[in-house]
């Protein structure tokens, strides 16, 4: 093949894997054919758990694509706060972003549904609803009024209890006490007497370390760990009855999604779909060193939640989900989709994933 038959795409892909020496391909007409995203993120760069997805679906997309596709990332604070991420994509100051669901629960209330349910679906059952469900429709016309394309882009796995100063016996240690939370779990700590508040991720440790909150509910160990809650709380309670599942969503501004070619929009949804499979095998592995690592320091307590707590935030959960399903017709569509997935995902895993765990 001679140069005069080097087609478009080839050039575009030599340029990015050539030396300086190709930097002479890159004439004008080439370089229109290049696109440039920015991604914000509700995440500390590369925090252990979600910040990495973030990045590795950066990564991915410009890989993906030859470098046709290019995606900046751009921390919390670098260019909107974490809880700015959503408006930043609706109104097109980002094309992108990586965060979590729950994180707008005041401004859509069913957007809960797509992070995580107290008593609810499990990682793999939750991904099961929205790729086969009927998840994916309804999280596609929930955004769809702000102009955003969500999906599914990560996933942190089962979380746990929380970080607790002192022990927890008994449903009288909660009342009062101020536990840094989120989503649907927030509510069912505030049911139980706690004072629940959201704080965003990259101030959680300084808000614990100062006293601003007695309490703290994030992720998994190995992001927990990396955060350094154990340094300051020594209770670490189980299991995660608030938070079963972990999943982190990438926003995608339709209108720059819809101005990609077909084969460019295939590797925004391939990056996003791969990363939500890496997330969830790297979450379980490093969780589970994470608590062997706990385990064998013994400078910090595991827990289990006393039964009649337990009981009493199931009780409170039903009437956290009954009061949600009244928000809006929307949410109670979306409500009911997620307790028919319980349903029947429960009924397989009951027979299939139970009996096998707790024999095993």
């Amino acid at each position: 093949m001679t140069i005069r038959t080097l087609s478009r795409r080839q050039a575009l892909v030599a340029g990015v894997a050539g030396t300086a020496g190709v930097t002479a391909l890159a004439t004008p007409s080439l370089a229109q054919g290049l696109t440039r995203w920015k991604m914000v993120t509700s995440w500390p760069k590369n925090l252990p758990g979600p910040g990495v997805s973030a990045q590795r679906v950066a990564d991915r997309i410009g890989t993906l694509s030859g470098g046709r596709l290019t995606v900046e990332l751009l921390a919390a604070g670098e260019m909107v706060p974490a809880f700015g991420v959503f408006d930043a994509v609706s109104q097109g100051a980002a094309e992108m972003a990586h965060t979590a669901s729950f994180f707008w629960q005041g401004k859509v209330p069913g957007a809960v549904y797509f992070t995580t349910v107290p008593f609810g679906l499990t990682p793999q059952e939750h991904s099961s609803w929205v790729m086969n469900g009927g998840g994916q429709a309804l999280w596609d016309a929930l955004y769809r009024p702000f102009g955003i394309k969500p999906f599914l882009a990560g996933n942190s796995g089962f979380q746990m209890g929380g970080w607790f100063k002192q022990p927890v016996t008994s449903l009288d240690d909660l009342k009062g006490v101020t536990i840094r939370a989120a989503g649907l779990g927030a509510e069912v700590f505030r049911t139980l007497g706690m004072n629940a508040v959201a704080i965003p991720p990259g101030e959680i440790f300084a808000a614990l370390q100062s006293g601003v909150v007695d309490a703290v509910e994030f992720l998994g160990p190995f992001s927990d760990l990396a955060l350094g809650f154990d340094k300051v709380a020594k209770y670490y309670l189980w299991p995660s009855f608030n938070k079963p599942n972990g999943t982190g969503e990438a926003l995608v501004s339709a209108k720059a999604f819809e101005a990609l070619d077909g084969e460019l929009q295939a590797v925004v949804r391939t990056a996003c779909e791969m990363e939500a499979a890496a997330a969830l095998a790297e979450a379980d592995w490093l969780n589970g060193r994470a608590i062997a690592s706990i385990r064998h320091k013994g400078d910090v307590t595991l827990e289990r939640w006393p039964e009649p707590v337990v009981q009493a935030a199931k009780k409170a959960a039903f009437q956290v989900m009954e009061a949600m399903a009244t928000q809006s017709q929307e949410t109670r569509a979306i409500a009911e989709s997620y307790s028919q997935a319980l349903a029947v995902l429960g009924d397989w895993s009951a027979v299939s994933v139970a009996p096998y765990l707790s024999e095993r």
